[in-house]
Order: C-alpha cells, then structure tokens, then sequence
C-alpha cells in the first residue's frame, strides 16, 4: 500500500542511590510523577560569583546511539557559541563542561552526578534513550539541579528538575497514528528496542488502535546495538501488516532497513513510519534503504522559516556544508535558548528561581514557536510526517495546523486512561 505524498556538598551515596533507583524505574517500563519531596533543599555549589558560568553537555560520543548523539552535542556547542557571542547570560560567558554518556544508563548517572557536585554546573543538556532519562532523574532530583532533555519520548513522566524539548507522545506518535488512520491503515507491526521508550510506546499505540479499529498483527524487540534482523523481517513480511511502526533507537535501524530492502519490502508495499530516524541517521543506514519511508518528527532540515534558514546555515558553517540538521539536534539547541530566556526572566541562575519563572518562556526555533508549559515543564510543538527522499533529507507531507499543547499523561485521550498507572 502506498500512502499518498503529503557552594559544594558532595554526597558520596548519590550516584549508588540514583543508580538503584533509576534501574527499579527501566524495569518498570513506564513513566511515573516523579516526587519532589527532598530535592528543594539540596545544596548548590554552583559559582555565579566570576565571568563565567558552567553548564553540562552529557551526550553519548561512544557506543551504539554516538550514530545519534554526537550531532547534539555539536548543536549545544552552535547554541553556546551563539550565546556567548552575543553577550553571553546575564552579562556572564557560558563554560560548556563535556561529558561521554557511552550509551550506557549506569555512566550517564554517574556522568551527571560529577557534573552537578564536582563540576558545579548551572544545568546539564543531553540525554537520549529513556533508559538514560530514568537513570539521571533521581540524582538530579536529589541535587536539585536541572537537566534539560532534549528527544521526543514515551510521555507519561514529568519533573521539576527537568524540562523536556523533544516531542511528548501527543505531539509525534499520537498525530502520526492520526495520518496513518487518516490514510486508511488497519493494521500495524510494532518493531522496538528492548527498552523503556518502545516499550511504553508500543502500549500507547495499542491502546489507540484498540480504540481506533487498527490491527495489531505484530510485535518485536531488540537489544540496543542489535544487528541480525533476518528473523524478525521474515515475521514482519509474512504477517502483510499495512505499515509498521519502528521505535528502534541506534545503529540496530541500519540492519533493520537493510534487511527489509533485501527481503523486497518496500514503502509502497508495506512502508514504516519512524520516530527515531533524522537526517543524520539516514546516510548511516544508506539512502537506497530509506528512500520513500516516513518519519514522524516536528523538525526538518527542510523546515522553510527565516529562523530554520539560519540555524542551517550556522551549523553547516561550524561543522561542514554535508552535515544535516535534525530533530533532536534542533531540540538541543533549543534548549540551551530556553534555559538562557528563562535565566534572564528569572534574573536569576537560582533553580527554584528558574522553576517558577520558566512558564510561558518563548523560543523562535528552527521549528517554529515553541512555549514552555509551567506545570509540566515540556514545550508546544508543531507535528510534522516526513518522507525520505533519494537527497537523504526529509520532507514534510503533513504538519498539525499550529503548535501542539503538551499533555505527557494523555488527559486528553480517554483510550489512554489507565496508562500512566
């Protein structure tokens, strides 16, 4: 079927808690409200005396999501180099301390406790997987520091310490089962990685199609770094879904897209629609893989706005006129312009300062406005399908009418009560 174009206190338990913690939260699978209770009285040593101040790049520049991440960090580095260049944040120049998650939970943990006690940051950008997420939450809850995330994920969690600019579930997988319904789709195979995102994803889209008269004919996960898809493409083939939903993360989209196209599966018999492939991805997995498959994402490279334009043009000048942007690159750089923005309505680098200030702080992103939400602390996003192309970029074929209010826990949805228990 083919779908239509279109002051220091160091704790030395902290990182052993948070570690513990986090791996009770992966194993549950699921987001959860996460509690406030002690984390407003942890002590800072953040320094805000001098010219400078610290923030904290934590991104994973080894292992099998570097495929992904390293174009983040670039896109931290672009936004802080903007901002110093320009003044820099309530007249100080940001010190971008840099960190190696090694897209392993347990070292992006530890990672960010060395950032908040023994570096002194203000804030720390990066993060990937969900596993990730969950691994950092409770020390920077219990340090009550602030971690700005910058990937769309499963939902269905909030912080105040943290403050999410990727897409929450209803602003790319809930619009892109919308187009998919739209087109006339009445049954999926659901392929994931074996951890917390996919997972929870997976529960969301079949709580949709439950209600939507969509058929799930199939579902399949994989080890992070995965690289043998022969057994679950031969499934996937044999079950003659009308699209698959891929919630794989890393390198493993590589050996999935090529074993599809080697079994004679293509978008116009049985196209897949991804949540985790940006430009970036697409010439690691080959074109000739991808070409006509979609994506569901708010942010293109291809995205026509003055301030897009310009953000392009910025990284392609720093990094190479063949480096493309993407969606998760943008949402980092993003975020660096929120925290600035909501430092200087705070007037303060203060993180209940920050906290109380950061509703309704604006950003004229690449991808549009973006708006922070007080209460949750995610953003609004503009919903964007994509199509791959044989240039390796992605082009929108459909997008929502504006940004899109966030609502991790899926209020709005009445198939997704119970989800979020």
């Amino acid at each position: 079927m083919r779908l239509p174009r279109r002051s220091s206190v160091k704790r030395s338990a902290l990182v052993a808690s948070g570690i513990v913690a986090a791996t009770s939260l992966v194993l549950a699978g699921c987001g959860s409200k996460a509690t406030e209770s002690d984390s407003a009285n942890a002590e800072s040593c953040v320094d805000t005396s001098g010219s400078t101040i610290k923030v904290g790049a934590l991104n994973s520049l080894s292992g099998t999501m570097a495929i992904s991440e390293v174009t983040v960090r670039h896109a931290i580095d672009l936004a802080v180099e903007q901002i110093n260049g320009s003044g820099g944040v309530l007249g100080k120049q940001i010190q971008l301390v840099g960190e190696d998650g090694a897209s392993e939970p347990t070292v992006f943990a530890e990672k960010a406790e060395k950032l908040i006690s023994s570096d002194c940051v203000a804030a720390v950008f990066g993060g990937w997987t969900s596993s990730s997420r969950k691994a950092m939450l409770p020390v920077f809850e219990s340090a009550n520091s602030l971690l700005y995330y910058p990937v769309q994920y499963e939902g269905l969690e909030s912080s105040k310490n943290i403050f999410y600019t990727g897409a929450t579930t209803n602003q790319q997988i809930v619009p892109a089962l919308d187009y998919l319904k739209e087109k006339d789709v009445k049954s999926l195979y659901l392929v994931g990685s074996d951890y917390v995102f996919p997972q929870t994803a997976n529960r969301i889209i079949k709580a949709y199609a439950g209600a939507n008269g969509i058929e799930i004919k199939g579902e399949d996960y994989t080890p992070l770094g995965s690289t043998d898809f022969s057994t679950i493409v031969n499934k996937v083939r044999t079950a003659d879904a009308d699209a698959v939903f891929n919630t794989l993360n890393g390198d493993s989209n590589v050996a999935f897209f090529r074993e599809y196209r080697n079994v004679g599966l293509t978008p116009e018999a049985m196209p897949v629609v991804s949540v985790s492939i940006a430009e970036e991805e697409v010439g690691g997995i080959g074109i000739q893989n991808v070409t006509g498959q979609l994506t569901a994402w708010n942010y293109y490279e291809t995205v026509d706005t003055p301030a897009n334009k310009a953000f392009v043009k910025a990284y392609k000048d720093k990094f190479g006129a063949d480096k493309p942007t993407s969606d998760p690159m943008e949402a980092a750089y993003v975020s660096v312009y929120l925290w600035k923005n909501t430092v200087e309505k705070a007037n303060s680098f203060d993180v209940k300062a920050i906290q109380d200030n950061a509703g309704g702080v604006t950003f004229d992103a690449p991808e549009g406005l973006v708006t922070i939400d007080g209460e949750n602390h995610h953003i609004t996003k503009t919903a964007r399908i994509g199509e791959i192309r044989p240039d390796g970029l992605i082009y929108t074929i459909w997008e929502s009418p504006g940004p899109i209010e966030p609502d991790p826990y899926l209020k709005s949805y009445p198939w997704a009560a119970g989800l979020s228990s």
